[in-house]
């Protein structure tokens, strides 16, 4: 390593080098602010049926105690935003005639970016999930960077997560600088957006911590205003109870007491749940809307290439939900085998007798 260079700006060369979005550094120790939070949003339910959300607390609070000896977390983003959309039409539409800059929009100032969902109702997919399991993608490139790390820190040691363990990625991403945390309780990013994943790599070594960004939200409410269950009871508060990512992932119990052609048509859905429209895995509605997204561009990553699911046609689908063993094996390697085939074939069912959404004209 030249001697111009710092370790901080190594690391950061080496992580750009792995396809990483951005990288930043933040001292390892209790977040205490977020202590309060974290234990209001258990106590009023809304992790749901997550019962691992209660476990480990100090652990989830304090990276010392998940990794002793930890000194700094290093925290990084990797973009996942495709180069297709499943969508019809896309108009991004987003206009802000009171600035040229166009690395600092005042979302006060937009209009949302308009998606109109298929005519058809075609079952959706959230974006993330289009391509391989990005647990194992991107843990192994973290892998490759703690390697590159103790060639110049032969005493390094840590561990990688890649949304998992309790370690609450987002807020270590806030303190490392990499973006602030809106209102939809996704990071965002100053000129990036949303689309990408979060990891971390809590080590041993002490680098000097980024400085955070500013929360660039404004008064802007574009994804409280879409939720399509009210999800969002406040800003950066997310009532699982209610998101149709929880429900179509998460919730073992939705759809409840599920058998296979229970759900031929929308007349048979709980009426005490949730509508999950035309979601069969995640939703992306809180971050199509957001005008920082109109910045997001393509990732170069092949491993995230979308599955052929992603683009069949709504008759497709209905073949394959009679035919499981077709959906079988584009589960492989897939972050969808987390809910299992057979809630997937029940969501998909529900997707497909779903009323699309009315067109925008």
């Amino acid at each position: 390593m030249s001697s111009a260079i710092s370790v901080e700006q190594q690391i950061k060369l080496w992580a750009q080098e792995l396809g990483f979005l951005t990288c930043g550094f933040a001292n390892a120790g209790k977040l205490d602010a977020e202590e309060g939070n974290l234990n209001q949003w258990l106590t009023q339910g809304f992790h749901g049926n997550m019962q691992y959300m209660e476990n480990h607390r100090a652990m989830r609070l304090d990276p010392t105690l998940l990794v002793p000896g930890s000194k700094s977390v290093i925290s990084l983003a990797f973009n996942y935003f495709p180069e297709i959309s499943q969508y019809s039409e896309q108009e991004n539409t987003a206009q802000n005639p009171a600035s040229n800059d166009q690395n600092d929009p005042s979302p006060d100032g937009f209009q949302p970016c308009i998606t109109n969902h298929l005519s058809e109702n075609k079952p959706l997919i959230a974006k993330y999930a289009w391509g391989d399991d990005y647990h194992r993608v991107i843990k192994d490139k973290l892998f490759v960077l703690m390697e590159s790390i103790k060639t110049i820190h032969p005493g390094f040691e840590g561990r990688a997560f890649v949304d998992s363990a309790p370690v609450m990625e987002r807020q270590w991403a806030v303190k490392a600088g990499l973006g602030w945390i809106g209102k939809n309780s996704l990071l965002l990013r100053k000129g990036v957006g949303s689309f990408f994943f979060l990891a971390e790599i809590i080590g041993n070594i002490e680098l000097s911590p980024d400085q955070p960004q500013t929360d660039h939200c404004g008064e802007c409410t574009a994804c409280i205003d879409a939720c399509p269950t009210q999800a969002i009871v406040k800003p950066q508060v997310i009532d699982s109870n209610k998101c149709i990512s929880y429900l179509t992932i998460e919730d073992k119990t939705w759809p409840a007491n599920s058998e296979k052609g229970s759900f031929e048509n929308k007349d048979s859905v709980d009426p005490q749940k949730p509508n999950t429209g035309q979601w069969a895995y995640g939703c992306d509605v809180c971050q199509d809307v957001c005008p920082w997204n109109r910045f997001s561009t393509p990732h170069n990553e092949s491993m995230f290439t979308p599955r052929e699911m992603v683009g069949w046609s709504h008759r497709e689908w209905e073949e394959a939900v009679r035919e499981p063993a077709r959906i079988k094996p584009q589960l492989k390697n897939s972050p969808m085998q987390r809910a299992g085939l057979k809630k997937l074939v029940d969501q998909i069912q529900l997707a497909l007798n779903a009323q699309p959404p009315a067109t925008q004209s």
